[in-house]
């Protein structure tokens, strides 16, 4: 088998006084952080797509990686040494789980056919890679946004016999994600959405996804697929409205159709910031309704309006974040994916492992802060405080519904202008910065 990074030795965890930027400063796997070790917390995804697949181009020009990986002439073979590449790098990396697109790792046959039989010779090869390994599949998906056929969506495609094709390529998937023991399957809708209402009966779009996913799900179950279903919600681009907009309308799509019970959100940073929210915002939604499911990881340019998919390096970000997946017992079956990429100017091949290594650091420097500030109590005093009146009294029988709007007249009337109060914004992020060392 080829070495592709045989220049780079296995990424080891030397702590913070390292100078080696091939070396974890705080991200050891081993290491426990409130009863689990810090691989458990995270389970950390190197995404294919990026990673092995993107060499750079962007719409003013061609790629600017020259991948060895990717020089074969046979898409076949190439797909073989873009998975032996895979592997090596994500054992290199200390990386135990993985995720694809099924366009990702085998290339699109002449008919459904064929593309199949090429997706399961690669699917058996990519088995042998993780029997070899022990590297895990965290989840699989299908590309349904890329082939022209989909220029007007997949599951919501006006055109019936473009439906079809779609779930030719989910069930294949799906299939896939069984075969190598997936613990989540991911419907990443790119396309279903519009640009225009002019010509767009939303209607029957929306009832459309709606039975696309019920029927996705019910195979799923059919198969023996015992994992996680996970949407991933984006407000734009490539479509201009999408339907699966962020976690709150994500939400409300599943509850109107009677999917809630059937569906969790993987939820990527990025997606949530073109949405106008937070990372934040987005996974705490999920959250508050016991949705939040997985995390692709990444972050936009603020001066970009566009899906750039840099590497993490927040660390107040990924303080919030951890914040978030400690309150609700971590990620379960989810994991944290690095739906992100080098820089069109980053050409070597170090560079793919310096923004692994630096996302998976400050995810776990978010980490310890978060644990520490759990652990000290300050904010849960803080917060308590804050919403105190709900606690007893009056307020206690308002929040359980004991009293009437009239009631709350009467008791406005009775207690007279309510005093100001501060909520000591600016106290709060100074406590989180005291936590970042």
């Amino acid at each position: 088998m080829t070495k592709y990074f045989s220049n780079i030795s296995k990424i080891a965890f030397e702590g913070a006084g390292s100078k080696d930027p091939l070396s974890f400063k705080y991200y050891d796997k081993t290491a426990l952080v409130d009863g689990k070790s810090m691989a458990d917390h995270f389970r950390f995804t190197v995404c294919y797509w990026h990673t092995f697949r993107g060499q750079g181009g962007d719409p003013f020009g061609p790629g600017t990686r020259d991948f060895a990986w990717l020089k074969n002439s046979d898409p076949m073979q190439q797909a073989h040494d873009t998975m032996d590449a895979a592997f090596e790098f994500k054992t290199k990396l200390g990386i135990d789980y993985w995720a694809f697109h099924d366009r990702d790792i085998a290339p699109e046959g002449n008919s459904i056919d064929d593309s199949i039989a090429k997706l399961n010779t690669i699917v058996d090869y990519a088995k042998q890679k993780q029997d070899e390994t022990g590297i895990q599949l965290l989840w699989g998906t299908a590309n349904l946004f890329s082939n022209p056929r989909f220029a007007h969506g997949a599951a919501t495609n006006p055109d019936f016999n473009v439906v079809c094709h779609g779930a030719a390529q989910v069930k294949a998937a799906l299939d896939a994600t069984v075969k190598l023991g997936g613990a989540n399957y991911v419907f990443w809708g790119g396309r279903e959405g519009y640009d225009t209402l002019l010509n767009t009966d939303m209607t029957q779009e929306g009832n459309n996804f709606a039975q696309f996913l019920r029927m996705s799900r019910d195979y799923a179950r059919e198969i023996g697929f015992t994992g996680q279903l996970l949407i991933e919600p984006k407000p734009m681009e490539p479509t201009k409205h999408q339907y699966d907009f962020d976690s709150a309308t994500t939400l409300g799509f599943l509850l109107k159709h009677g999917l809630q019970d059937d569906f969790k959100l993987n939820i990527e940073s990025n997606h949530a910031t073109l949405a106008g929210h937070s990372a934040c915002h987005d996974l705490q939604v999920a959250s508050n309704a016991g949705k939040l499911g997985s995390i692709d990881a990444n972050r936009g340019d603020p001066q970009n309006g566009w899906d750039t998919d840099q590497f993490p390096t927040d660390l107040y970000e990924a303080t919030q974040i951890m914040l978030i997946l400690l309150k609700q017992d971590g990620i379960g079956a989810g994991g944290v994916n690095f739906d992100a990429k080098v820089r069109r100017g980053s050409t070597d091949l170090a560079d793919l492992f310096y923004g692994h290594i630096g996302g998976m650091d400050t995810f776990a420097r978010g980490l310890i802060a978060a644990d520490k500030i759990i652990k000290d109590g300050v904010f849960a005093d803080m917060v308590s405080k804050r919403y105190a009146s709900y606690a007893s009294s009056n307020g206690k029988a308002f929040a359980e519904g004991n009293l009437s709007l009239t009631d709350l007249v009467k008791l406005g009337k009775e207690a007279g202008e309510p005093k100001q109060t501060s909520g000591q914004q600016e106290l709060y992020e100074i406590i989180v910065n005291d936590y970042l060392k």
